[in-house]
């Protein structure tokens, strides 16, 4: 078993490509893929959960924020392809078979997993029972699309601090891992804020990390990969967490620095797809965390892409390297 150590995301993230670029050549669905099989890694700093990786990687920190509100919240509905249109190629019927949120603030319709690992923590400061399960083989031997890579999440409340680890079938470190290490991490920071504990360490085990053969090219000139800034806290109450969320995701007021920026990066998104370009830099100009920052660089490589011209000039500070 190979183990990485890193205190950011961007330290995991550096190590695990270059692990998986090493590896056997297999193709699982017929897809030319690079695997290593049975590795852990540790993150020291669960808040330093946004990778930055100009001009190589760079991230869509719209979709990572929106893609944790709707997990968190219990959703499966198609307002997330707003935010990521190729999720569409893996649904059934227009719905993501998948979808987290359902499997763990809903499973089966009548446990609310995240409540309950509060509960349980709360009730027994020691336990060992505190887990989210997500792989559900009464569904995902179905033969849908999208089957779940995450098969749950397990806490364990040592000396005041929480650990989290996670448990993975399989990890896309190209694509994937970025922005599942911003979800899990989050998830990770607001159960030690319920349970009134300080935040440990984040563990994260893959049975398959793997790269596809795709996404090599870019893989190989990965170079500029800078430490992840801690992330301003998310905690809050869990009483009126859900309407907290509610509010996020409609872009609303939220009272909290920490989710107002993360509702703040959603809005500013939603303004550049509706094609309100210059509102949309503005409002990423106001985010005075992490996010505006990356959200800025976002826009500039969106720009690149399309070879449209822009009136606005990329600040200086998008390119920094200070994420």
């Amino acid at each position: 078993m190979t183990h990485l150590t890193g205190d950011s995301v961007a330290e995991l993230f550096t190590g695990a490509v270059l692990l998986a670029k090493a590896g056997e050549e297999v193709a699982p669905r017929g897809m030319a893929t690079r695997e290593v099989l049975n590795v852990t890694m540790t993150l020291a700093q669960p808040r330093a959960r946004l990778l930055y990786a100009p001009p190589t990687r760079i991230l869509n920190p719209a979709f990572a924020v929106a893609e944790t509100v709707w997990h968190l919240s219990g959703s499966d509905e198609p307002w997330i392809y707003d935010y990521n249109a190729r999720l569409r190629q893996f649904t059934d019927d227009g719905i993501l078979r998948g979808a987290y949120g359902p499997r763990m603030r809903n499973w089966a319709g009548t446990v609310d997993q995240l409540r309950r690992v509060v509960e349980i923590l709360k009730e027994d400061r020691d336990s060992r029972r505190a887990l989210i399960q997500l792989y559900d083989p009464a569904r995902d031997a179905a033969g849908h699309k999208d089957v779940p890579c995450t098969l749950g999440f397990r806490f364990h409340l040592r000396a005041g601090r929480l650990h989290m680890t996670t448990s993975m079938r399989g990890q896309d470190v190209w694509i994937g891992m970025p922005y599942d290490l911003f979800f899990f991490t989050t998830l990770h920071e607001l159960v030690a804020g319920w349970l009134d504990a300080d935040l440990g360490e984040y563990h994260h085990q893959v049975g398959s990390l793997h790269i596809y053969e795709r996404d090599m090219e870019r893989a190989d000139t990965l170079t500029d990969v800078t430490a992840s800034t801690v992330m301003p806290e998310l905690a809050t109450p869990w009483e009126g967490f859900d309407k907290l969320l509610a509010k996020v995701g409609a872009r609303e007021e939220t009272g909290h620095p920490g989710w107002a920026a993360m509702a703040d990066t959603m809005c500013s998104y939603r303004l550049w797809k509706d094609g309100l370009r210059e509102q949309a830099w503005r409002v990423a100009d106001t985010i005075d965390t992490p996010l505006g920052e990356a959200l800025i660089a976002w826009y500039g490589e969106l720009v690149r892409r399309t070879g449209t011209s822009t009136a606005r000039t990329i600040p200086t500070s998008a390119g920094t390297g200070t994420m």
